[in-house]
C-alpha cells in the first residue's frame, strides 16, 4: 500500500484539475488514474471527487484530505532537501546585520564558527545600532532587539530580554545608587543616539505606576558598545539590553540599578518589546546557508537562557 503515492497522486489530480492531465504527467492511463483514486475512495470510506466528463470537483472532504496532503509531502521534501544539502559544500555570501554590542559578543563569534566548518561561506557581518532596512540593503538576515516596524520581515524569537540599568561599582559607591527613577536627574547618564535623535527620555513602569524621565546626558554615542564601555570605566549610567552587559553583571563588573522597574526607550516598549528577533524577508527560496545559520542561532539562544 502506497500511501505517500497516493497522496502525490491526488494532489497531482486536483492541481491539474483532471484525470487524464495528471495522469499524463505520471505516465498512466486514465483508467489507472480513475481506479487508483476509487482505491483511495474505498480505503477512507468517503468521496473525495466528484467526477464529471469535462471537470472533477473536490467534496468537503476531499479538500481538507488535499489541505494535509499538501502539507504532509512538503514537509517531506523539506526533510529530503535538509538531508541532501547537509552532505554538500556550503558556499556563497551570507550577510548579517545585528546591533554592536549584540554581535562583537555573541553573533561574530558564532559566525567565525561556522565559517571554520564551511570554509566555502563567505561573511558580511554589519554593526549599528541605527535603523538598518533589511530587504533594500540585501541582507539575508538580521538579529535585533525587538519586533520589525517593516511588515515585510518574518520575525522569530532567539530569546527573551529586557532593559535595564546598569552601572560600574565605583561609579556608584562615589555617586550613590539610585531609588526613584527621578534620582537620575541627579546623576550622569550615558545616552544612545539613534537616526541622529538623543534616546533622552527613559520611560519606566515604577511600582508608582508609569514614570517618564527626561534625561540631561552626560555622555552620548551612536555604538552600544562603546556605552557600555563607558559604564565599565565608570563614567555613569546606561540603559542597556540584558544581554549585551549579561557577562559584565555575572563577573560583578556592572549592576544594575532600579531593578522593579521596567523600562525602555519608548513607552510601547516597556513590557516585552526587547526581546531578541531573527528577522528575515522569506521563508521562501532562503539558501541553505542562511537556514543553515539560522539553525546555529536558535541553538544558540535556546542553550545561553537555559545557563542564565
Amino acid at each position: 500500500m502506497d500511501k505517500l503515492g497516493d497522496m502525490d497522486l491526488f494532489v497531482r489530480v486536483v492541481k491539474n484539475k483532471g484525470l487524464a492531465a495528471a495522469g499524463r504527467e505520471v505516465g498512466l492511463s486514465p483508467a489507472s488514474m480513475s481506479a487508483r483514486i476509487k482505491g483511495l475512495e474505498d480505503r477512507y470510506g468517503v468521496r473525495l471527487l466528484i467526477r464529471s466528463t469535462r471537470r472533477i470537483t473536490l467534496t468537503d472532504e476531499g479538500r481538507r484530505f488535499f489541505e494535509d496532503c499538501v502539507r504532509v509531502l512538503d514537509a517531506i521534501d523539506e526533510t529530503e532537501s535538509r538531508l541532501v544539502s547537509a552532505s554538500q559544500a556550503l558556499s556563497g555570501q551570507l550577510r548579517v546585520t545585528t546591533t554592536a554590542d549584540l554581535g562583537q559578543q555573541h553573533i561574530a563569534p558564532l559566525l567565525d564558527r561556522f565559517q571554520q566548518r564551511h570554509p566555502g561561506v563567505s561573511v558580511y557581518l554589519h554593526l549599528g545600532d541605527g535603523l538598518v532596512n533589511i530587504i533594500e540593503d540585501g541582507f539575508d538576515l538580521g538579529v535585533r532587539y525587538g519586533l520589525p516596524g517593516d511588515s515585510r520581515l518574518i520575525s522569530r524569537r532567539l530569546a527573551r530580554s529586557r532593559r535595564v540599568l546598569c552601572a560600574a561599582p565605583t561609579y556608584l559607591a562615589t555617586q550613590g545608587t539610585p531609588r526613584h527613577p527621578d534620582d537620575l536627574r541627579q546623576h550622569r547618564c550615558l545616552v544612545m543616539v539613534r537616526s541622529a535623535e538623543p534616546l533622552a527620555t527613559w520611560h519606566f513602569n515604577s511600582p508608582g505606576g508609569p514614570v517618564s524621565v527626561p534625561i540631561t546626558p552626560a555622555r552620548l554615542a551612536s555604538d552600544g558598545a562603546l556605552v557600555r564601555r563607558w559604564a565599565l570605566e565608570g563614567a555613569g549610567i546606561a540603559m542597556k539590553s540584558y544581554w549585551d552587559v549579561a557577562a559584565d553583571l555575572a563577573a560583578g563588573r556592572l549592576v544594575t540599578v532600579l531593578d522593579d522597574c521596567a523600562l525602555d526607550f519608548e513607552k510601547k516598549g516597556v513590557d516585552g518589546g526587547a526581546d531578541i528577533q531573527l528577522l528575515y524577508p522569506s521563508r521562501d527560496y532562503l539558501p541553505q546557508r542562511s537556514r543553515r545559520f539560522m539553525d546555529e542561532l536558535v541553538h544558540y539562544f535556546d542553550a545561553l537562557q537555559k545557563g542564565q
